[in-house]
């Protein structure tokens, strides 16, 4: 008797590697319980907003860049993603109606006190707001700059470096004290954290009732 074997098509993960996509697991650990819907800010390609839809039911990414937006709708593996060509600032997003906010190397390309002020308004009570961003160094970041070079060096050699295809823009118009500083003003109790990799990390929950 024949035996007819079945072919089960497996996507493999996405293994592409840069100093954005080595900070991805930080956004994913974040999404918090009962997540139902999440916007990532600046998505380019749309790599993240890929992983987040094994967590999120419903996925948007937004970014003025017309041709990551195609490449992400080309690649979409779900029917609740959604990707929008548009200014963050500027789109009709309802108040309130994101779970999680992520953003990773999108505020410099922006005014940063007005995108985190309008992703707090964004935020659902109870969510959660995940930046990864780019700033400039001061003489105090130098020997985090020393070391990220070493480490880099090691991760280019194993993964090698992927080259996104969104528009770069540099230098950032902040220093690492002075997003913080704005971050601070902007969204009382949110985490500032430099990160190894020419990155920052800013982590907030918004309270699930006003003061």
């Amino acid at each position: 008797m024949a035996g007819v074997a079945a072919s089960v098509c497996v996507r493999q993960p996405d293994r592409r590697w840069n100093h954005n996509t080595h900070y991805y697991p930080r956004v994913l650990a974040a999404v918090p319980p009962g997540c139902e819907r999440a916007l990532d800010v600046g998505c380019g390609e749309g790599m993240l907003a890929r992983q987040l839809t094994g967590l999120v039911e419903q996925v948007t990414g937004i970014d003025e860049h017309e041709p990551s937006i195609e490449l992400a709708r080309q690649q979409s593996l779900s029917r609740g993603d959604e990707f929008i060509v548009g200014d963050f600032l500027a789109y009709p997003f309802p108040a309130e109606s994101f779970g999680l906010i992520s953003s990773v190397a999108a505020l410099h390309h922006m005014d940063a006190g007005a995108a985190l002020a309008r992703m707090k308004q964004l935020l659902a009570p109870g969510g959660r707001l995940v930046v990864i961003g780019l700033a400039r160094s001061e003489l105090p970041d130098l020997p985090s700059d020393v070391a990220a070079t070493v480490v880099n060096l090691g991760y280019r050699l194993a993964r090698g470096y992927w080259e996104h295809p969104s528009p770069i823009m540099w230098p950032p118009p902040h220093t690492y004290r002075q997003i913080g500083a704005l971050a601070k003003a902007t969204l009382p109790g949110v985490s500032c954290r430099r990160l190894l990799m020419w990155r920052y990390l800013l982590t907030w929950a918004k309270p699930q009732f006003s003061t």
